[in-house]
């Protein structure tokens, strides 16, 4: 090959390649009224090498705080499940920035890892469509690099809980109740408003325009649920389940949503399956999230699963 077309080409293949790093930096969303900060952090692609990055237990393959690369960007926002936070979904998130997504991920208060004061209260329910839509508020908003964003491709990911938030903030309408067991002796403001039949409608978001949902809590969802649910949604399951999901209420959601899911189920994996595999100082002190049946490579599927969720952006985002 002649040398002066073959060093262009090299430059051109390195660019590409430093282009798709995925940049990462923390993020602090301000108290809304009632509603408390939200912590969490951003991952973008990026010009600058990559390096490994420690968050607790977690390492990560990112650089820190680097300068957003490129224009009009698309964005995702991801939400944790029961007691997560929002490293909990790393994986997917670094993949989604290593071509070309802005994504942000937050921790809902009072239902973390490090913060369980609410994960019992009716209260988490209620408040984590708001977080969503705070989140995509600050990042088109008052977020530094807002203006990079297009505004008109915006997409969720969601697990468990973080699934049940993404299917009220796409249109989902939960039914709780007047006699709702988590109110149950209690005489909280939103409680009162349970026993009353008056709880005003939860937060959705038609700014989201796609979501993929993994093992979505459905427990407060009925055949008329999902009736202003337009988004197209891709739907994972696990074989087994956990943590409150049946595979049967997966399969629910899937005939109940208005237009047909890119439904999928795990073979072998059980609901926590769709979290990435966990670093030894954790599955040892974390065995009910960090382990599955044997025979099933968590890590061989998360390749598969990121390759699924990117896809299923890349077609309905651009």
């Amino acid at each position: 090959m002649n040398l002066r077309r073959l060093f262009p080409c090299i430059a051109l293949c390195l660019a590409a390649s430093l282009a798709q790093a995925a940049g990462f930096k923390a993020v602090d969303i301000p108290a809304e009224g009632q509603l408390q900060p939200l912590q969490g952090a951003i991952w973008y692609p990026c010009v600058q090498p990559k390096s490994e990055v420690r968050l607790g237990p977690f390492t990560m393959s990112v650089s820190m705080n680097c300068p957003l690369a490129g224009e009009k960007r698309p964005l995702v926002v991801i939400s944790h499940g029961r007691t997560g936070s929002f490293l909990g979904h790393r994986d997917t998130a670094e993949a989604l920035a290593d071509a070309g997504f802005i994504v942000v991920a937050i921790n809902h208060p009072g239902d973390t890892s490090r913060d369980k004061s609410r994960t019992d209260e009716f209260s988490v329910f209620v408040e984590r469509p708001a977080d969503i839509k705070r989140a995509v508020d600050y990042m088109l908003g008052s977020w530094p690099d807002a203006v990079r964003i297009d505004a008109e491709r915006i997409g969720f990911f969601g697990f468990s809980r973080g699934g049940y938030t993404g299917l009220v903030a796409i249109g989902a309408n939960p039914y709780f109740g007047k006699r709702l067991r988590l109110c149950a002796g209690k005489s909280d403001p939103l409680c009162e408003q349970v026993h009353a039949g008056k709880l005003a409608e939860l937060s959705h978001d038609p700014r989201i325009k796609a979501a993929v949902i993994a093992d979505p809590l459905s427990v407060f969802f009925t055949e008329e649920s999902f009736k202003n649910v337009r988004a197209p949604v891709q739907l994972w399951g696990s074989e087994r389940g956990g943590d409150g999901v049946t595979p049967a209420s997966v399969v629910g959601i899937a005939n109940r949503l208005p237009t047909k899911p890119d439904f999928r189920v795990v073979p072998g994996s059980q609901h926590f399956s769709f979290l990435p595999p966990c670093p030894a100082e954790l599955a040892q002190s974390a065995a009910d999230l960090c382990s599955d049946q044997p025979g099933f490579d968590r890590a061989a599927f998360h390749a598969d699963f990121n390759a699924g969720v990117l896809a299923f952006f890349k077609a309905q985002l651009g």
